[in-house]
């Protein structure tokens, strides 16, 4: 029974470590998730607590989930034709692209949450007077419009740069779809050419033995 303990707590770290082998960044996205969202039963941790042990046990995953997810990308690409590359490339920078406006955006929100709550107070202390109370009011006015202004140029740029990257993918892959059936066309048209000249060949050189017999 002490052996059949032992060897069991023996695999035990062999699995693990074979599962964080094979572990891949939207599993491990799922990992992260699912304790928080859909905690088990018998888990009554309040919210807080689930999120500070959910990151806690997987953050330290993130690296070997990275490096796992770049290699079967990698070896996917390869393993296909040199479209998968140009696909690879215009997925992944549309992704860097959106990544990159939702930060700014929560960067700017957070931002502008904590500037509302300062004048927020400004405003309740300084509310004896009244001409710095309008004062701070027009100032908050003016912030949040200027924030407004600046997260819809920001996301004007990004969503046409997005548009743009995938109008040139598209027409590059047209392209390159043209090219690649434009040369498998010649390719097999120079084949069949070569069959032909060949069969014309053999049927002339039989033709001239036969003539040369008959004579």
């Amino acid at each position: 029974m002490a052996s059949e303990k032992t060897n069991g707590e023996q695999e035990m770290p062999k699995k693990k470590k074979n599962r964080n082998e094979e572990l891949k960044l939207h599993d491990l996205l799922n990992d992260v998730v699912s304790p928080i969202l859909f905690p088990e039963p018998t888990n009554s941790a309040p919210l807080l607590h689930r999120i500070k042990t959910s990151l806690s046990r997987n953050a330290p995953l993130i690296p070997q989930a990275s490096r796992n997810t770049a290699r079967d990308t990698l070896l996917w690409t390869r393993a296909g034709s040199p479209l998968r590359p140009l696909l690879l490339i215009s997925v992944g920078t549309i992704t860097i692209l959106a990544l990159t406006g939702l930060l700014v955006f929560t960067l700017l929100f957070l931002f502008a949450t904590i500037n509302v709550v300062i004048v927020s107070l400004l405003i309740s202390l300084a509310a004896a007077a009244g001409c710095l109370a309008i004062f701070f009011a027009c100032v908050t006015v003016i912030y949040i419009a200027a924030l407004l202004v600046a997260i819809f140029a920001i996301s004007t740029v990004i969503f046409w740069t997005i548009v743009a990257i995938t109008i040139t993918t598209a027409w590059i892959g047209f392209f390159y779809t043209v090219w690649l059936v434009t040369r498998k066309s010649l390719g097999f048209a120079k084949q069949s050419l070569s069959v032909t000249s060949s069969a014309i060949s053999t049927y002339s050189a039989a033709w001239g033995t036969r003539n040369l017999k008959h004579d």
